[in-house]
């Protein structure tokens, strides 16, 4: 079994605005994301991506935005040797319909723990919502809460 580092975007990754984050000029990537997932995977993490994107399903932007913006992250970090395994993330949103995606539901965990072969109990979800924590905990993964645009350097040294 695999372990992971599971991380939220919006807050975690780049900086969290208040509002949706859709504009390519808006979106920045916070200062130690790109060598604190090099030190991530220096210790033996897969690196995957869970975000809510419920901005498509209220068609306040749409799905090729979010795919804009994750390659433009995507291409920031591989400058610095850095690429996740996977990004995954959901359009749904409860004001539009229910799904077992978003989080505070599982589903884009599930999906990656059972894809990768993911060890739950020594894997870590980073987020900055309490929402991640539950979705993490639903599934065996230990959440740990920041404040947004914190940083996770801290963390990431942290983990075993």
């Amino acid at each position: 079994m695999r372990k992971a580092l599971f991380l939220d975007r919006d807050g975690v990754l780049n900086r969290e605005r208040g509002d949706y984050t859709f504009s390519i000029e808006e979106f920045e990537v916070l200062p130690d994301v790109a060598e604190s997932l090099a030190i991530a995977k220096q210790k033996g993490y897969l690196l995957i991506v869970i975000s809510n994107q419920g901005g498509v399903s209220k068609r306040i932007f749409t799905q090729e935005r979010v795919e804009v913006l994750h390659r433009m992250l995507c291409d920031e970090l591989a400058a610095h040797d850095v690429r996740f395994d996977e990004v995954y993330y959901c359009t749904h949103h409860d004001e539009v319909g229910k799904c077992i995606c978003r989080k505070p539901n599982s589903g884009m965990l599930e999906k990656a723990i059972a894809r990768f072969g993911i060890a739950p109990s020594i894997s870590v979800m980073i987020g900055d919502s309490q929402r991640d924590v539950v979705a993490a905990a639903k599934v065996g993964v230990r959440g740990v809460l920041i404040p947004s645009n914190s940083g996770i350097l801290k963390i990431v040294e942290s983990l075993p």
